[in-house]
């Protein structure tokens, strides 16, 4: 097991790795064709996040799975993959969503097997399937590194019953019993996944993640009303995407609030950085009405403080590693790249229809992340993998 406390942490979330492998994604360093696992450990890497959805999937008149897309991560598929993940040696970080398919900020949809459920009989849901999916994991012998529990929980998790309240105008505010409540439910959700983790492995590190990185007053109200009503954990991470969560300031001065706050080790759990906005349409081979197209749109692009090319990715991972090294007595302990490799290939969609359907959202499909890869869009390595193996 990879110890965090001792080993910085250089990580990727390659979730959708085995659809993308499944689409004819290959991956090159050199000129020479090599597996995904083996390049990243080349460059130093020593950890995989792996995310989990309870059921991704709907059933067809017949019976037949439909699947929600975007890695499609059942169990099997994050077995099969961790397995993979522990051949090579490195950490194993799984990512509980509680919840069918994506949840963070946006949406915290209950799982469709849990829509009848109320309150309390959701804290158990959530003791058990993460219970059981450690059991069934340590039963295929790749029991996680580090757990966890929820994802992006900035606005709680299993809404509408853990649905964080709206932050008042001053922060000192006296919440109402309503808000109270929500804040004691949150905690109760998350509280319940720590508990059966505990009681499973009281060893394995258990980390809780917001995004938006750089809002001090938004972590500060969190974790106050979570330390009030919730059990104990080790992480605090975060997500720090440039065009959407503040200056690289904002950052640095919460991520030592928080170590000075809560005596918390931090790690950047989710952070990207594109090298081109050059656009990969060609590559998808999808119409402009069925794709999303970049999240870098140009007006976000424009406040950044790093420039979208391959030199102003390396740059930002440089940066991005000082501040995390920077963090008082040693307490930032390392980061996650997410999707280093999804690579824009038809049929490689952050949703399908049926996953449009679960969550309600219109779409449409396609790849929002290809251009903020550590791969360009035919599979090789970038020069910023090298700035991550090298930093010191």
């Amino acid at each position: 097991m990879v110890d965090y406390t001792k080993t910085f942490i250089r990580g990727a979330d390659i979730s959708s790795l085995h659809e993308l492998e499944k689409l004819g994604a290959r991956f090159y360093d050199n000129g020479t064709e090599q597996d995904l696992l083996d390049i990243l450990k080349s460059y130093g890497f020593n950890y995989i996040r792996l995310k989990l959805w309870n059921e991704p999937y709907d059933t067809d008149a017949a019976g037949r799975k439909i699947p929600y897309g975007a890695g499609t991560n059942d169990l099997e598929t994050t077995i099969a993959l961790a397995k993979r993940v522990m051949a090579h040696g490195m950490g194993f970080l799984l990512n509980f969503h509680y919840s069918d398919f994506w949840a963070d900020p946006g949406k915290q949809i209950l799982p469709k097997a849990w829509r009848h459920l109320d309150c309390d009989s959701l804290a158990q849901a959530v003791y058990d399937f993460t219970r059981e999916t450690l059991l069934a994991l340590i039963q295929e012998g790749v029991k996680p590194s580090m757990i966890q529990i929820g994802n992006e929980v900035t606005n709680g998790l299993l809404w509408p019953y853990g649905k964080k309240p709206d932050l008042p105008e001053d922060i000192h505010t006296p919440r109402s019993e309503a808000d109270e409540q929500q804040y004691k439910n949150i905690a109760r959700f998350i509280s319940a996944g720590i508990r059966a983790a505990r009681e499973i492995d009281s060893a394995i590190p258990v980390m809780i993640h917001l995004d938006n990185g750089g809002n001090n007053v938004m972590y500060c109200d969190w974790f106050d009303h979570y330390m009030k009503y919730g059990d104990d954990f080790d992480i605090i991470g975060l997500s720090y995407y440039p065009f959407w969560h503040g200056k690289m300031k904002d950052l640095i001065f919460n991520m030592n609030d928080m170590v000075k706050r809560y005596g918390k080790y931090v790690i950047i759990d989710e952070v990207s950085m594109g090298f081109t906005m050059e656009d990969y349409e060609t590559y998808e081979k999808l119409s402009a009405l069925q794709r999303k197209g970049m999240a870098t749109k140009p007006a976000l692009v424009a406040q950044i403080e790093h420039e979208m090319t391959k030199e102003g990715q390396c740059l930002f991972m440089q940066d991005i590693i000082n501040i995390i090294r920077s963090v008082p007595n040693g307490m930032g302990r390392g980061f996650f790249y997410w999707e280093p490799a999804w690579l824009p290939r038809p049929g490689s969609e952050w949703a399908t229809p049926a996953a449009l359907a679960y969550t309600g959202e219109a779409g449409p499909g396609g790849n929002e992340w290809a251009n903020q890869a550590l791969f360009d869009y035919d599979g090789n390595a970038l020069p910023a993998l090298k700035v991550i193996r090298d930093m010191k």
